[in-house]
């Protein structure tokens, strides 16, 4: 595995968990941007490898969330949208969401360095 997959993994995640104290859902796109800006990947990893770390991210972060008040919540909303109120797959669901949202990201701050590197 190259060193650079590594660093932007743990950057990502890093950068993800200190702006989710501070800011919005939107926080995980402005670190995926920011991993991507500074630690230049290629191919398909630019895409992949933030989406990974936000889906672990937020999947974990769901979960623990959720275990700790007997999936009361998630089980409400999974009955709201169509999956017959099954809170594992709310989570799930949750993780795909915000690993799109990081890897789109990516890509741009990817296109926006190469736009200023030349």
């Amino acid at each position: 595995m190259k060193k650079t997959i590594v660093i932007n993994f743990l950057v990502t995640i890093l950068v993800a968990f200190i702006l989710s104290q501070f800011l919005p859902w939107w926080s995980v796109m402005v670190a995926g941007f920011v991993s991507s800006l500074f630690f230049s990947l290629k191919r398909l990893s630019v895409f992949l490898v933030p989406f990974v770390a936000i889906f672990l991210f937020w999947s974990i972060y769901a979960f623990i969330v959720s275990v700790n008040n007997d999936f009361t919540l998630a089980k409400k909303i999974a009955v709201l949208l169509p999956l017959h109120g099954n809170p594992y797959l709310l989570i799930l669901v949750t993780g795909l969401i915000g690993g799109m949202a990081a890897g789109v990201s990516a890509l741009f701050g990817k296109q926006c360095s190469s736009l200023v590197r030349g």
